[in-house]
C-alpha cells in the first residue's frame, strides 16, 4: 500500500507532518509531500562470502586516464578522466557548463578512441549541433541523445558502450519508480546512485552536471557529494571574460586546483599564464595596491589587492569585501587599528581582489593589511614587490606553505623583490630563485623577511 513522506527538499530530511520550517536544516517552505510506494520485504539469508586481498598484494600502479586535450580542465580533474570514476560539476546557469563539456567531449571523440555519449534533458539535440558547430565541437564519435527518464538512459548507455558518458543535467532526470516531481531528493539521490552504479560496473567514465542554489551550492542531497568521485564548481562573473574551474573534492588528484579559461565566440579557451591576465589591467604607483602570490591547489598566482579607505558617513563603519572572506577583513581591520593605531572605526573599509578571482587561503592577510595601510597613509607600494604571509591577532607574521613556488612564479613574471614571514626566508634562499627569468639580466631575487607587521610597513612604506 502506498503511503506519503513529507521531505525536505534542502537537506533530504523525512517528515511525518508537513512543517513551515525544516528542524534539520532550517530551510524555510521546503518540505514537500511525496507518495512512496511499499518496498517488498528483502528476502532474509546468509550473504555470501566476499573475496579478500592482503594490502600488501594489491597493485598500486595509477589508473589509466583519457585525457580531454583541455589543459586546464586536465588539471583540475588530476590528469584526465579515469574509467570508472563518477565527476559532478556545477556552476551558475549562463557560465559555461554546457559549452566545454561539449568541446571536451568532442576531443575525447577524436582523441581516446572510443564513442562518446551526450545526453541532454535541457535541450534538444538540434540546439547541441548548432553549438557543436558554433565552437567547433564536431566528430563522428559524438553521439547525442535527448532524454529525461532514467531507464531509457541506461539501456543507452548498456547498448552502446561508450568509454564517457555526460548527463546534461542530473536534476532534470527522472525515475519511473518514483513518483515525485523531476529535481526532488529522492529522484536526485537515486538517479545519481543508478548512473554511478552502472559507471562502476562497466567502466566508462561519467560526467554529471548539477543545479546550484541561489546561494552558490550544488542543489539536491548533500550525500550526492559524497557519491561522486570529484565535485567540480565553474566560477565566474557575467562582467569578466575569464572563469574559473575549481576541484572542491577530488579522489584521483589534488582538491584545491584551478584552471583557469576566457570566454570567446569560439567556445572556453584555457589560459595557460593565468598570472599575467589577472594583472594586466594593473595600475602601478598607486596607494592602496598590492601584488599577492598565492597558491591555488598546486598552482601559483599572482593576484593584485585592491583597499580603498574613506571616511564614513554612518555610526557604524562599513566592513566590505569582495573575492575574500569578509570576516577575515574585518578581523585585520581590528588588528591594523589595535596593532598600528589607525583609527579605522571612522572610516569605511573597501577591499577587493581585482579580476574576479577568490581567495581563501590565510597568506592573503599581510597582502590585505599592506593594502589598507598604503591607501590610509597614501603612499604607493613600489611596483616591482610581491607579497605573501599570514597574520596573527598579536602582528605577527607568519609562514605559509610552498613559498618557493609562490617566489619563483612572482621571478617568472618580472618582479625583483618579495616581502615574506621570517620563516620562511630560509627556504626561499636555498632555491636561489633568479628575478626577470623572461630577460637576459640574472639578478638574483631580492628577499625581505619580516616578523612583525610593524617591520613590513616599515620596509615597504618609508
Amino acid at each position: 500500500m502506498a503511503k506519503s513522506l513529507f521531505v525536505c527538499q534542502s537537506c533530504g530530511a523525512e517528515h511525518r507532518k508537513w512543517m513551515g520550517q525544516c528542524p534539520d536544516c532550517g530551510a524555510w517552505n521546503s518540505i514537500a509531500e511525496q507518495v512512496i510506494e511499499a518496498a517488498s520485504i528483502r528476502a532474509a539469508g546468509k550473504g555470501k562470502a566476499l573475496a579478500t586481498s592482503a594490502i600488501t598484494e594489491i597493485s598500486s600502479e595509477n589508473s589509466p586516464r583519457r585525457s580531454t586535450c583541455i589543459e586546464e580542465l586536465d588539471r583540475v580533474l588530476g590528469g584526465g578522466l579515469v574509467p570508472g570514476s563518477a565527476v559532478l560539476i556545477g556552476g551558475d546557469p549562463g557560465i559555461g557548463k554546457s559549452t566545454l563539456l561539449l568541446q571536451a567531449a568532442a576531443k575525447l571523440a577524436e582523441n581516446s578512441g572510443g564513442a562518446v555519449l551526450y545526453i541532454t534533458g535541457e535541450e534538444s539535440m538540434q540546439q547541441v549541433n548548432l553549438r557543436g558547430q558554433r565552437i567547433g565541437a564536431m566528430h563522428a564519435s559524438l553521439q547525442l541523445a535527448s532524454a529525461c527518464e532514467l531507464e531509457s538512459m541506461l539501456a543507452t548507455i548498456d547498448k552502446t558502450r561508450p568509454s564517457t558518458v555526460i548527463i546534461d543535467s542530473i536534476q532534470t532526470t527522472v525515475s519511473n519508480r518514483l513518483t515525485s516531481a523531476p529535481g526532488t531528493v529522492s529522484q536526485v539521490r537515486d538517479c545519481s546512485a543508478a548512473l554511478i552504479q552502472q559507471a562502476k560496473a562497466v567502466g566508462h567514465a561519467l560526467i554529471l552536471v548539477g543545479h546550484v542554489t541561489k546561494d552558490g551550492a550544488l542543489a539536491g542531497p548533500r550525500v550526492l557529494e559524497h557519491m561522486v568521485d570529484a565535485v567540480i564548481y565553474f566560477e565566474g562573473d557575467r562582467g569578466h571574460a575569464h572563469r574559473i574551474l575549481r576541484a572542491v573534492k577530488n579522489r584521483f588528484g589534488p582538491a584545491g586546483e584551478i584552471g583557469v579559461f576566457e570566454m570567446s565566440d569560439a567556445g572556453l579557451v584555457g589560459i595557460r599564464d593565468a598570472s599575467r591576465m589577472f594583472l594586466a589591467e594593473r595600475a602601478k604607483d598607486v596607494p592602496g595596491s598590492v601584488v599577492l602570490a598565492c597558491m591555488e591547489g598546486t598552482r601559483p598566482l599572482l593576484v593584485e589587492v585592491q583597499a580603498l579607505i574613506a571616511p564614513t558617513v554612518y555610526a557604524t563603519p562599513k566592513r566590505s569585501a569582495v573575492g575574500v572572506d569578509g570576516g577575515r577583513v574585518a578581523m585585520l581591520t581590528a588588528v591594523l587599528e589595535r596593532r598600528m593605531g589607525l583609527p579605522l572605526s571612522q572610516y569605511d573599509v573597501y577591499i577587493n581582489i581585482a579580476g574576479g578571482a577568490r581567495i581563501a587561503e590565510p597568506a592573503v592577510d599581510l597582502a590585505v593589511l599592506l593594502a589598507m595601510l598604503s591607501a590610509f597613509q597614501e603612499k604607493p607600494v613600489a611596483a616591482d614587490i610581491a607579497v605573501f604571509g599570514e597574520v596573527g591577532l598579536t602582528g605577527e607574521v607568519r609562514p605559509v606553505g610552498q613559498p618557493e613556488a609562490r617566489a619563483r612564479e612572482a621571478a617568472n613574471l618580472g618582479f625583483a623583490r618579495i616581502l615574506m614571514p621570517k620563516e620562511n626566508h630560509e627556504r626561499v634562499q636555498k632555491a636561489n630563485i633568479i628575478a626577470n627569468m623572461r630577460t637576459d639580466t640574472r639578478t638574483p631575487l631580492a628577499l625581505m623577511p619580516v616578523r612583525h607587521l610593524s617591520e613590513a610597513a616599515q620596509t615597504l612604506l618609508t
